[in-house]
Protein backbone atom coordinates (compact mmCIF):
# COMPACT_ATOMS: atom_id res chain seq x y z
CA UNK A 1 0.00 0.00 0.00
CA UNK A 2 1.34 3.45 -0.90
CA UNK A 3 0.99 6.72 1.00
CA UNK A 4 -0.08 9.77 -1.01
CA UNK A 5 3.02 11.83 -1.97
CA UNK A 6 0.98 15.03 -1.52
CA UNK A 7 1.02 14.41 2.21
CA UNK A 8 4.66 15.51 2.40
CA UNK A 9 3.56 19.14 2.04
CA UNK A 10 1.93 18.91 5.48
CA UNK A 11 5.20 17.89 7.09
CA UNK A 12 7.23 20.36 5.03
CA UNK A 13 5.15 23.19 6.45
CA UNK A 14 6.31 22.45 10.00
CA UNK A 15 9.00 24.86 11.25
CA UNK A 16 12.35 23.23 11.86
CA UNK A 17 12.54 24.78 15.33
CA UNK A 18 9.45 22.82 16.40
CA UNK A 19 11.40 19.59 16.30
CA UNK A 20 12.97 19.72 19.78
CA UNK A 21 9.81 18.12 21.20
CA UNK A 22 9.13 16.05 18.16
CA UNK A 23 6.04 13.85 17.89
CA UNK A 24 7.11 10.92 15.74
CA UNK A 25 3.73 9.22 15.75
CA UNK A 26 2.02 12.42 14.62
CA UNK A 27 4.54 12.80 11.81
CA UNK A 28 3.88 9.22 10.71
CA UNK A 29 0.14 9.86 10.93
CA UNK A 30 0.57 12.78 8.55
CA UNK A 31 1.84 10.21 6.05
CA UNK A 32 -1.15 7.99 6.79
CA UNK A 33 0.73 5.52 9.01
CA UNK A 34 -0.70 4.50 12.40
CA UNK A 35 2.16 3.15 14.52
CA UNK A 36 0.58 3.67 17.95
CA UNK A 37 0.46 -0.07 18.60
CA UNK A 38 4.26 -0.15 18.78
CA UNK A 39 4.01 0.66 22.49
CA UNK A 40 1.52 -2.13 23.14
CA UNK A 41 3.50 -4.91 21.53
CA UNK A 42 2.23 -4.74 17.96
CA UNK A 43 4.29 -6.41 15.27
CA UNK A 44 3.79 -3.70 12.64
CA UNK A 45 1.92 -0.46 11.99
CA UNK A 46 -1.43 0.02 10.32
CA UNK A 47 -2.65 3.00 8.33
CA UNK A 48 -3.25 6.26 10.35
CA UNK A 49 -2.95 7.27 14.06
CA UNK A 50 -1.28 9.53 16.77
CA UNK A 51 0.48 9.74 20.32
CA UNK A 52 4.17 10.79 20.73
CA UNK A 53 7.76 9.57 20.88
CA UNK A 54 8.16 7.51 24.06
CA UNK A 55 10.70 5.74 26.25
CA UNK A 56 11.60 2.61 24.31
CA UNK A 57 13.57 0.89 27.06
CA UNK A 58 11.04 -1.94 27.20
CA UNK A 59 11.89 -2.96 23.64
CA UNK A 60 15.28 -4.13 22.51
CA UNK A 61 16.79 -3.05 19.21
CA UNK A 62 15.94 -6.27 17.38
CA UNK A 63 12.25 -6.06 18.27
CA UNK A 64 12.25 -2.43 17.17
CA UNK A 65 13.81 -3.44 13.85
CA UNK A 66 11.29 -6.27 13.53
CA UNK A 67 8.49 -3.72 13.88
CA UNK A 68 10.07 -1.20 11.51
CA UNK A 69 10.86 -3.75 8.80
CA UNK A 70 7.46 -5.38 9.21
CA UNK A 71 5.76 -2.03 8.75
CA UNK A 72 7.78 -1.30 5.62
CA UNK A 73 6.81 -4.72 4.26
CA UNK A 74 3.15 -3.87 4.85
CA UNK A 75 3.31 -0.42 3.33
CA UNK A 76 5.57 -1.22 0.37
CA UNK A 77 4.95 -4.81 -0.62
CA UNK A 78 7.88 -6.38 -2.45
CA UNK A 79 10.41 -3.69 -1.51
CA UNK A 80 11.77 -5.33 1.66
CA UNK A 81 14.25 -8.23 1.79
CA UNK A 82 15.00 -10.46 4.79
CA UNK A 83 17.97 -12.77 5.53
CA UNK A 84 18.19 -16.07 3.64
CA UNK A 85 15.86 -14.87 0.88
CA UNK A 86 17.08 -14.63 -2.74
CA UNK A 87 16.36 -10.89 -2.70
CA UNK A 88 18.55 -10.44 0.39
CA UNK A 89 21.45 -12.30 -1.26
CA UNK A 90 21.13 -10.05 -4.31
CA UNK A 91 21.30 -7.01 -2.05
CA UNK A 92 24.49 -8.31 -0.43
CA UNK A 93 26.04 -8.92 -3.83
CA UNK A 94 25.45 -5.28 -4.74
CA UNK A 95 28.39 -4.03 -2.66
CA UNK A 96 31.75 -3.34 -4.28
CA UNK A 97 33.80 -4.31 -1.22
CA UNK A 98 33.51 -7.78 0.30
CA UNK A 99 34.02 -6.14 3.70
CA UNK A 100 30.71 -4.29 3.28
CA UNK A 101 28.90 -7.29 1.81
CA UNK A 102 29.61 -9.29 4.99
CA UNK A 103 27.48 -6.93 7.10
CA UNK A 104 23.98 -8.32 7.73
CA UNK A 105 21.12 -5.86 8.30
CA UNK A 106 17.80 -6.93 9.79
CA UNK A 107 16.28 -6.03 6.43
CA UNK A 108 17.03 -4.24 3.20
CA UNK A 109 14.43 -1.73 2.04
CA UNK A 110 14.21 -0.16 -1.43
CA UNK A 111 12.11 3.03 -1.39
CA UNK A 112 10.65 4.34 -4.62
CA UNK A 113 10.08 7.95 -3.58
CA UNK A 114 10.93 10.55 -0.96
CA UNK A 115 7.84 9.81 1.10
CA UNK A 116 8.95 6.21 1.57
CA UNK A 117 12.34 7.49 2.75
CA UNK A 118 10.65 9.86 5.18
CA UNK A 119 8.48 7.06 6.57
CA UNK A 120 11.58 4.89 7.04
CA UNK A 121 13.42 7.59 8.98
CA UNK A 122 10.38 8.19 11.17
CA UNK A 123 10.02 4.45 11.84
CA UNK A 124 13.70 4.37 12.77
CA UNK A 125 13.13 7.21 15.24
CA UNK A 126 10.07 5.50 16.68
CA UNK A 127 11.65 2.07 17.11
CA UNK A 128 15.27 3.19 17.60
CA UNK A 129 16.23 0.74 14.86
CA UNK A 130 19.46 2.05 13.28
CA UNK A 131 19.71 2.51 9.53
CA UNK A 132 22.19 3.01 6.71
CA UNK A 133 21.72 4.45 3.24
CA UNK A 134 23.22 2.93 0.11
CA UNK A 135 23.53 4.75 -3.22
CA UNK A 136 26.07 2.76 -5.27
CA UNK A 137 27.66 0.84 -2.40
CA UNK A 138 31.23 1.69 -3.42
CA UNK A 139 32.62 2.58 0.02
CA UNK A 140 35.45 0.31 1.15
CA UNK A 141 34.85 -0.34 4.85
CA UNK A 142 32.14 -2.15 6.80
CA UNK A 143 29.03 -0.21 7.87
CA UNK A 144 29.75 2.72 5.56
CA UNK A 145 26.50 2.11 3.66
CA UNK A 146 25.27 -1.04 5.36
CA UNK A 147 24.39 -1.75 9.00
CA UNK A 148 24.42 -4.85 11.15
CA UNK A 149 20.99 -5.66 12.55
CA UNK A 150 19.32 -2.50 11.25
CA UNK A 151 17.59 -1.20 8.13
CA UNK A 152 19.73 -0.71 5.05
CA UNK A 153 17.94 1.70 2.73
CA UNK A 154 18.99 0.87 -0.83
CA UNK A 155 18.14 3.78 -3.13
CA UNK A 156 18.36 1.62 -6.29
CA UNK A 157 14.73 2.18 -7.33
CA UNK A 158 15.11 5.95 -7.16
CA UNK A 159 17.00 6.00 -10.43
CA UNK A 160 15.32 8.55 -12.68
CA UNK A 161 17.31 11.01 -14.78
CA UNK A 162 15.13 13.86 -16.05
CA UNK A 163 16.22 17.00 -17.87
CA UNK A 164 14.65 20.37 -17.16
CA UNK A 165 12.72 21.94 -20.02
CA UNK A 166 15.68 24.12 -21.02
CA UNK A 167 18.10 21.19 -20.46
CA UNK A 168 20.23 23.25 -18.07
CA UNK A 169 19.64 20.89 -15.13
CA UNK A 170 19.41 17.11 -14.81
CA UNK A 171 17.27 15.84 -11.94
CA UNK A 172 19.07 12.70 -10.83
CA UNK A 173 17.93 10.07 -8.38
CA UNK A 174 20.50 8.76 -5.86
CA UNK A 175 19.96 5.19 -7.06
CA UNK A 176 21.84 5.91 -10.28
CA UNK A 177 25.43 5.06 -10.98
CA UNK A 178 27.44 7.59 -12.92
CA UNK A 179 27.34 5.31 -15.96
CA UNK A 180 23.53 5.47 -15.81
CA UNK A 181 23.58 9.26 -15.70
CA UNK A 182 26.16 9.80 -18.43
CA UNK A 183 24.41 7.31 -20.73
CA UNK A 184 21.05 9.02 -20.20
CA UNK A 185 22.51 12.40 -21.21
CA UNK A 186 24.81 11.22 -23.98
CA UNK A 187 22.33 11.52 -26.87
CA UNK A 188 21.80 15.19 -25.94
CA UNK A 189 25.59 15.81 -25.99
CA UNK A 190 25.36 16.84 -22.34
CA UNK A 191 27.03 15.77 -19.14
CA UNK A 192 27.07 16.58 -15.44
CA UNK A 193 30.03 16.77 -13.09
CA UNK A 194 30.40 13.40 -11.42
CA UNK A 195 32.46 10.28 -10.93
CA UNK A 196 35.02 8.60 -13.15
CA UNK A 197 34.20 4.94 -12.41
CA UNK A 198 31.04 3.53 -14.01
CA UNK A 199 29.64 1.69 -10.98
CA UNK A 200 30.11 4.40 -8.36
CA UNK A 201 26.82 5.82 -7.06
CA UNK A 202 25.70 9.41 -7.40
CA UNK A 203 24.93 9.93 -3.71
CA UNK A 204 28.11 9.15 -1.80
CA UNK A 205 30.50 10.69 -4.29
CA UNK A 206 28.58 13.97 -4.51
CA UNK A 207 28.05 14.37 -0.76
CA UNK A 208 31.75 13.73 -0.11
CA UNK A 209 33.05 16.24 -2.66
CA UNK A 210 33.43 14.43 -5.96
CA UNK A 211 36.52 14.79 -8.17
CA UNK A 212 35.64 14.67 -11.88
CA UNK A 213 37.32 14.46 -15.27
CA UNK A 214 36.00 18.01 -15.74
CA UNK A 215 37.02 19.55 -12.42
CA UNK A 216 39.42 21.96 -14.10
CA UNK A 217 36.52 23.35 -16.10
CA UNK A 218 33.74 23.30 -13.51
CA UNK A 219 34.99 22.16 -10.09
CA UNK A 220 33.92 19.15 -8.07
CA UNK A 221 30.56 17.41 -8.12
CA UNK A 222 29.43 19.13 -4.90
CA UNK A 223 30.03 22.51 -6.55
CA UNK A 224 27.69 21.65 -9.40
CA UNK A 225 24.50 20.80 -7.54
CA UNK A 226 21.83 23.42 -8.12
CA UNK A 227 19.36 21.89 -5.68
CA UNK A 228 19.10 18.98 -3.25
CA UNK A 229 15.82 17.31 -2.40
CA UNK A 230 16.39 16.24 1.20
CA UNK A 231 14.49 14.26 3.81
CA UNK A 232 15.34 15.64 7.25
CA UNK A 233 15.26 13.95 10.64
CA UNK A 234 11.66 15.10 11.09
CA UNK A 235 10.50 13.43 7.87
CA UNK A 236 10.35 16.84 6.23
CA UNK A 237 10.99 16.89 2.48
CA UNK A 238 12.84 20.06 1.50
CA UNK A 239 14.22 21.62 -1.66
CA UNK A 240 17.59 22.99 -0.61
CA UNK A 241 19.57 25.45 -2.70
CA UNK A 242 21.60 28.64 -2.43
CA UNK A 243 18.54 30.83 -2.97
CA UNK A 244 16.25 29.01 -0.54
CA UNK A 245 15.59 29.57 3.17
CA UNK A 246 17.86 26.58 3.70
CA UNK A 247 21.06 28.01 2.22
CA UNK A 248 22.98 26.93 5.33
CA UNK A 249 21.92 23.32 4.73
CA UNK A 250 22.91 23.72 1.07
CA UNK A 251 26.40 24.68 2.22
CA UNK A 252 26.58 21.72 4.61
CA UNK A 253 25.57 19.18 1.98
CA UNK A 254 28.46 20.31 -0.24
CA UNK A 255 31.00 17.96 1.29
CA UNK A 256 29.43 17.31 4.69
CA UNK A 257 28.40 13.74 3.91
CA UNK A 258 25.40 11.99 5.45
CA UNK A 259 25.19 14.12 8.60
CA UNK A 260 22.21 16.31 7.71
CA UNK A 261 19.57 14.28 5.93
CA UNK A 262 18.94 11.75 3.20
CA UNK A 263 19.20 13.26 -0.27
CA UNK A 264 16.52 11.83 -2.52
CA UNK A 265 17.30 13.86 -5.65
CA UNK A 266 20.29 15.80 -6.93
CA UNK A 267 19.52 18.58 -9.41
CA UNK A 268 22.80 18.89 -11.30
CA UNK A 269 23.93 21.60 -13.69
CA UNK A 270 24.47 20.23 -17.20
CA UNK A 271 27.29 21.11 -19.61
CA UNK A 272 27.90 20.43 -23.30
CA UNK A 273 30.06 17.35 -23.83
CA UNK A 274 30.55 15.03 -26.77
CA UNK A 275 33.43 12.68 -27.44
CA UNK A 276 36.65 13.18 -25.49
CA UNK A 277 40.16 11.73 -25.34
CA UNK A 278 41.49 9.49 -22.62
CA UNK A 279 42.85 6.22 -21.36
CA UNK A 280 45.82 4.80 -19.51
CA UNK A 281 49.53 4.51 -20.22
CA UNK A 282 51.64 2.05 -18.24
CA UNK A 283 55.32 2.78 -17.61
CA UNK A 284 58.26 0.90 -16.14
CA UNK A 285 59.03 1.71 -12.51
CA UNK A 286 62.40 2.88 -13.83
CA UNK A 287 60.60 5.96 -15.15
CA UNK A 288 59.63 7.07 -11.63
CA UNK A 289 61.68 10.27 -11.59
CA UNK A 290 60.51 11.28 -15.05
CA UNK A 291 56.84 10.70 -14.23
CA UNK A 292 57.06 12.48 -10.87
CA UNK A 293 58.69 15.49 -12.53
CA UNK A 294 55.90 15.47 -15.10
CA UNK A 295 53.31 15.33 -12.31
CA UNK A 296 54.85 18.36 -10.58
CA UNK A 297 54.98 20.30 -13.85
CA UNK A 298 51.35 19.43 -14.50
CA UNK A 299 50.36 20.70 -11.05
CA UNK A 300 51.48 24.21 -11.96
CA UNK A 301 50.71 24.13 -15.70
CA UNK A 302 47.21 22.64 -15.42
CA UNK A 303 45.31 25.97 -15.30
CA UNK A 304 46.62 26.64 -18.82
CA UNK A 305 44.44 23.76 -20.02
CA UNK A 306 41.29 23.33 -17.91
CA UNK A 307 40.15 20.49 -20.20
CA UNK A 308 42.89 18.19 -18.87
CA UNK A 309 42.73 15.65 -16.04
CA UNK A 310 45.47 13.37 -14.70
CA UNK A 311 45.85 10.47 -12.27
CA UNK A 312 49.22 8.82 -11.59
CA UNK A 313 49.16 5.45 -9.83
CA UNK A 314 52.00 3.25 -8.64
CA UNK A 315 51.06 -0.40 -8.25
CA UNK A 316 52.49 -3.89 -8.04
CA UNK A 317 51.55 -6.14 -10.96
CA UNK A 318 53.09 -9.60 -10.79
CA UNK A 319 52.15 -10.29 -14.41
CA UNK A 320 54.27 -7.28 -15.44
CA UNK A 321 57.22 -8.30 -13.30
CA UNK A 322 56.76 -6.02 -10.29
CA UNK A 323 56.02 -2.37 -9.66
CA UNK A 324 54.74 -0.27 -12.55
CA UNK A 325 53.30 3.22 -13.06
CA UNK A 326 49.93 3.92 -14.67
CA UNK A 327 49.08 7.41 -15.86
CA UNK A 328 45.41 8.03 -16.60
CA UNK A 329 45.28 10.90 -19.06
CA UNK A 330 42.01 12.59 -19.97
CA UNK A 331 41.01 15.60 -22.02
CA UNK A 332 37.52 17.00 -22.55
CA UNK A 333 38.25 17.71 -26.22
CA UNK A 334 38.47 14.84 -28.75
CA UNK A 335 42.06 15.60 -29.70
CA UNK A 336 44.88 13.04 -29.56
CA UNK A 337 47.82 13.72 -27.24
CA UNK A 338 47.11 17.29 -26.11
CA UNK A 339 50.34 19.24 -25.49
CA UNK A 340 49.87 19.43 -21.72
CA UNK A 341 50.66 15.70 -21.66
CA UNK A 342 53.79 15.91 -23.84
CA UNK A 343 56.02 14.60 -21.04
CA UNK A 344 53.87 11.48 -20.74
CA UNK A 345 53.80 11.03 -24.52
CA UNK A 346 57.56 11.42 -24.85
CA UNK A 347 58.40 8.87 -22.13
CA UNK A 348 58.66 5.24 -23.22
CA UNK A 349 55.63 3.25 -22.09
CA UNK A 350 54.69 -0.43 -21.88
CA UNK A 351 51.08 -0.11 -23.02
CA UNK A 352 48.62 2.58 -24.08
CA UNK A 353 44.81 2.61 -24.21
CA UNK A 354 44.35 6.32 -24.94
CA UNK A 355 41.89 7.08 -27.73
CA UNK A 356 38.95 9.23 -28.74
CA UNK A 357 36.17 7.85 -26.54
CA UNK A 358 32.76 8.63 -25.07
CA UNK A 359 32.49 9.52 -21.40
CA UNK A 360 30.39 6.44 -20.53
CA UNK A 361 32.90 4.13 -22.22
CA UNK A 362 35.80 5.80 -20.43
CA UNK A 363 34.12 5.16 -17.07
CA UNK A 364 33.76 1.49 -18.04
CA UNK A 365 37.52 1.33 -18.61
CA UNK A 366 38.05 2.78 -15.13
CA UNK A 367 35.63 0.18 -13.79
CA UNK A 368 37.92 -2.62 -14.96
CA UNK A 369 40.71 -1.31 -12.73
CA UNK A 370 38.34 -1.24 -9.72
CA UNK A 371 37.14 -4.88 -9.54
CA UNK A 372 34.44 -5.76 -7.03
CA UNK A 373 34.08 -8.68 -4.65
CA UNK A 374 37.45 -8.23 -2.93
CA UNK A 375 38.44 -6.89 0.47
CA UNK A 376 39.20 -3.19 0.08
CA UNK A 377 40.74 -0.34 2.02
CA UNK A 378 41.20 3.33 1.18
CA UNK A 379 43.35 5.89 3.02
CA UNK A 380 44.02 9.52 2.18
CA UNK A 381 46.04 12.62 2.97
CA UNK A 382 46.72 15.98 1.34
CA UNK A 383 50.07 17.72 0.88
CA UNK A 384 51.70 20.66 -0.81
CA UNK A 385 53.21 19.73 -4.16
CA UNK A 386 56.91 19.02 -3.77
CA UNK A 387 59.19 16.74 -5.82
CA UNK A 388 61.37 15.62 -2.90
CA UNK A 389 58.26 14.70 -0.92
CA UNK A 390 56.84 12.73 -3.85
CA UNK A 391 60.06 10.77 -4.23
CA UNK A 392 60.02 9.90 -0.52
CA UNK A 393 56.35 8.91 -0.65
CA UNK A 394 56.79 6.50 -3.54
CA UNK A 395 59.88 4.94 -1.95
CA UNK A 396 58.07 4.52 1.38
CA UNK A 397 55.08 2.94 -0.36
CA UNK A 398 57.37 0.36 -1.96
CA UNK A 399 59.35 -0.29 1.23
CA UNK A 400 56.26 -1.04 3.30
CA UNK A 401 54.38 -2.89 0.57
CA UNK A 402 57.34 -5.21 -0.01
CA UNK A 403 56.72 -6.62 3.48
CA UNK A 404 53.27 -7.95 2.56
CA UNK A 405 53.69 -9.10 -1.04
CA UNK A 406 52.94 -12.63 0.16
CA UNK A 407 49.32 -11.64 0.91
CA UNK A 408 47.02 -13.61 -1.40
CA UNK A 409 45.38 -11.51 -4.10
CA UNK A 410 47.13 -8.31 -3.04
CA UNK A 411 46.54 -5.33 -5.31
CA UNK A 412 48.42 -2.40 -3.74
CA UNK A 413 47.94 0.96 -5.44
CA UNK A 414 49.39 4.32 -4.47
CA UNK A 415 47.39 6.94 -6.34
CA UNK A 416 48.44 10.57 -6.80
CA UNK A 417 46.27 13.41 -8.06
CA UNK A 418 46.56 17.16 -8.21
CA UNK A 419 43.91 19.46 -6.76
CA UNK A 420 44.49 22.26 -9.21
CA UNK A 421 44.27 25.96 -8.41
CA UNK A 422 41.41 26.36 -10.89
CA UNK A 423 39.50 23.50 -9.19
CA UNK A 424 39.83 25.33 -5.89
CA UNK A 425 38.54 28.55 -7.46
CA UNK A 426 35.33 26.78 -8.52
CA UNK A 427 34.72 25.76 -4.89
CA UNK A 428 33.57 29.32 -4.09
CA UNK A 429 30.53 28.99 -6.36
CA UNK A 430 27.10 29.69 -4.83
CA UNK A 431 28.47 30.63 -1.43
CA UNK A 432 31.20 28.02 -1.25
CA UNK A 433 31.40 24.43 -0.06
CA UNK A 434 32.20 22.95 3.35
CA UNK A 435 35.64 21.50 2.57
CA UNK A 436 37.75 24.38 3.88
CA UNK A 437 40.07 24.67 0.86
CA UNK A 438 41.05 27.90 -0.88
CA UNK A 439 42.60 28.81 -4.22
CA UNK A 440 45.55 30.40 -2.44
CA UNK A 441 46.58 26.97 -1.10
CA UNK A 442 46.80 25.37 -4.51
CA UNK A 443 47.95 23.36 -6.18
CA UNK A 444 47.69 20.49 -3.71
CA UNK A 445 48.62 16.82 -3.84
CA UNK A 446 45.84 14.33 -3.06
CA UNK A 447 46.87 10.81 -2.03
CA UNK A 448 44.70 7.71 -2.23
CA UNK A 449 46.20 4.51 -0.81
CA UNK A 450 43.98 1.80 -2.32
CA UNK A 451 44.72 -1.85 -1.49
CA UNK A 452 42.67 -4.98 -2.16
CA UNK A 453 43.22 -8.59 -1.09
CA UNK A 454 41.39 -11.91 -0.71
CA UNK A 455 41.22 -13.14 2.88
CA UNK A 456 40.04 -11.68 6.18
CA UNK A 457 43.01 -13.44 7.77
CA UNK A 458 45.22 -10.75 6.21
CA UNK A 459 43.09 -7.75 7.22
CA UNK A 460 45.31 -6.63 10.07
CA UNK A 461 48.57 -6.84 8.11
CA UNK A 462 47.19 -4.92 5.15
CA UNK A 463 45.50 -2.23 7.23
CA UNK A 464 48.57 -1.74 9.41
CA UNK A 465 50.76 -1.41 6.32
CA UNK A 466 48.49 1.26 4.85
CA UNK A 467 48.46 3.15 8.14
CA UNK A 468 52.26 3.00 8.34
CA UNK A 469 52.65 4.37 4.82
CA UNK A 470 50.24 7.17 5.58
CA UNK A 471 51.71 8.05 8.97
CA UNK A 472 55.28 8.09 7.68
CA UNK A 473 54.52 10.22 4.63
CA UNK A 474 52.48 12.70 6.65
CA UNK A 475 55.23 12.94 9.28
CA UNK A 476 57.86 13.51 6.59
CA UNK A 477 55.70 16.23 5.04
CA UNK A 478 54.93 17.86 8.39
CA UNK A 479 58.63 18.16 9.22
CA UNK A 480 59.02 20.17 6.00
CA UNK A 481 55.77 22.17 6.42
CA UNK A 482 54.25 20.36 3.44
CA UNK A 483 51.37 18.57 5.21
CA UNK A 484 47.79 19.80 4.91
CA UNK A 485 44.94 19.08 7.30
CA UNK A 486 42.27 18.27 4.70
CA UNK A 487 41.12 14.65 4.25
CA UNK A 488 39.00 13.80 1.20
CA UNK A 489 35.96 11.88 2.46
CA UNK A 490 35.64 9.56 -0.52
CA UNK A 491 39.19 8.23 -0.07
CA UNK A 492 39.36 8.12 3.73
CA UNK A 493 39.67 5.02 5.91
CA UNK A 494 37.49 4.16 8.87
CA UNK A 495 40.34 5.25 11.16
CA UNK A 496 40.51 8.82 9.82
CA UNK A 497 38.74 11.97 11.03
CA UNK A 498 37.30 13.68 7.98
CA UNK A 499 34.86 16.44 8.93
CA UNK A 500 37.19 17.93 11.59
CA UNK A 501 39.84 18.18 8.85
CA UNK A 502 37.78 20.88 7.12
CA UNK A 503 39.15 23.40 9.61
CA UNK A 504 37.92 24.56 13.02
CA UNK A 505 35.56 27.24 11.70
CA UNK A 506 33.92 24.99 9.11
CA UNK A 507 33.68 22.11 11.57
CA UNK A 508 31.95 24.36 14.11
CA UNK A 509 29.56 25.71 11.49
CA UNK A 510 28.65 22.20 10.34
CA UNK A 511 27.91 21.17 13.91
CA UNK A 512 25.64 24.19 14.34
CA UNK A 513 23.76 23.38 11.14
CA UNK A 514 23.34 19.75 12.19
CA UNK A 515 21.96 20.85 15.56
CA UNK A 516 19.51 23.20 13.84
CA UNK A 517 18.09 20.60 11.46
CA UNK A 518 18.60 17.50 13.58
CA UNK A 519 18.48 18.53 17.27
CA UNK A 520 17.92 14.92 18.37
CA UNK A 521 21.01 13.70 16.51
CA UNK A 522 19.18 11.16 14.37
CA UNK A 523 21.90 11.17 11.71
CA UNK A 524 24.61 10.82 14.35
CA UNK A 525 23.01 8.08 16.48
CA UNK A 526 20.59 6.15 14.31
CA UNK A 527 22.65 6.43 11.14
CA UNK A 528 26.03 5.78 12.75
CA UNK A 529 27.93 4.68 9.65
CA UNK A 530 30.47 6.54 7.53
CA UNK A 531 32.00 9.88 8.56
CA UNK A 532 30.18 11.64 11.37
CA UNK A 533 30.73 15.20 12.53
CA UNK A 534 33.20 14.26 15.25
CA UNK A 535 35.87 11.60 15.19
CA UNK A 536 36.50 8.65 12.92
CA UNK A 537 34.10 5.76 12.20
CA UNK A 538 36.43 3.54 14.25
CA UNK A 539 38.64 4.65 17.10
CA UNK A 540 42.26 3.70 17.51
CA UNK A 541 44.23 1.99 14.78
CA UNK A 542 44.11 -1.39 13.02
Amino acid sequence: MRVLPALFTTIAALPISSCEDFDTLAALANYGVNASNFFTGGSRASIAGNPAENDLAARDESSGCKYACGTLSLLYHGNTAYPKSPAYHLEEAGYWSAVQAEVEPYCFFEPEDSVAVAVTILLSRLTQCPFAVKSGGHAAFANASNIAGGITINMARMNKVKLSEDESVAKVGPGNTWYDVYTALEDRNLTVIGGRVADIGVGGLTLGGGVSFFSGLYGWACDNVKNYQVVTAQGTILDVNHDSHFDDLYYALRGGGNNFGVVTRFDLYTYPQGMMWGGSRVYSINETDTILNALVDYAYDAPSDPNAALIVAFTYAEQLGGYVIAADLEHAKPKDNPPIFDAFQNTSYISDTTKIVSLPDLTLEFNSSNPGGLRETYWTATYKVNLDLLQYMVAEYQTQTNKILDVAGLGPSFVLQIIRADELRHMTRNGGNALGLSEEEGPLLLLNIAFWWNSSADDERVLQTCQTILDNTVAYAAERELAKEYRYMNYASQYQKVVPSYGAANHARLREIATKYDPSGVFQRLQPGYFKLDGAPRTGSP
